[in-house]
This record gives structure tokens, C-alpha cells and sequence, in this order.
């Protein structure tokens, strides 16, 4: 696995990032299938397109 996954990660979850954040990046830069529709959230879809694109640009926004 590219480090670049873990240590993205790990920086997330140690800035106390929303998890659904977190989650949806990881599903994102491995581009599994999206939840559906019904448990999605706005912190969700936000990592997952960042992860996509492989970078953290929105995280800030879901930080507690």
C-alpha cells in the first residue's frame, strides 16, 4: 500500500478529523463504491471526493 494512504490517515484522525471524513477519504483513494445515498453525509462525500483526488483540500472544514 502506497505510505501516502497511511500517514494521510493517521494525520486525519490525529487532528481529530469527523470521522465520516476519514472514512470516506480511505473509500475514496481506493476507490470502493460509494455508500448509499441514505447514509451518506456531508463530511462523507467531501472525504470521499478528496480522496479521489487524492489530497486533503476539504478536511479543515470537518476538524472538531
Amino acid at each position: 500500500m502506497d505510505p501516502m494512504y497511511y500517514e494521510t490517515i493517521t494525520k486525519l484522525e490525529d487532528t481529530g478529523t469527523d470521522p465520516d471524513y476519514v472514512i470516506g477519504w480511505a473509500g475514496g483513494y481506493l476507490h470502493n463504491p460509494e455508500r448509499e445515498e441514505q447514509r451518506t453525509t456531508e463530511a462523507y462525500t467531501s472525504g470521499y471526493e478528496d480522496g479521489s483526488n487524492k489530497n486533503t483540500d476539504n478536511s479543515d472544514k470537518y476538524k472538531k
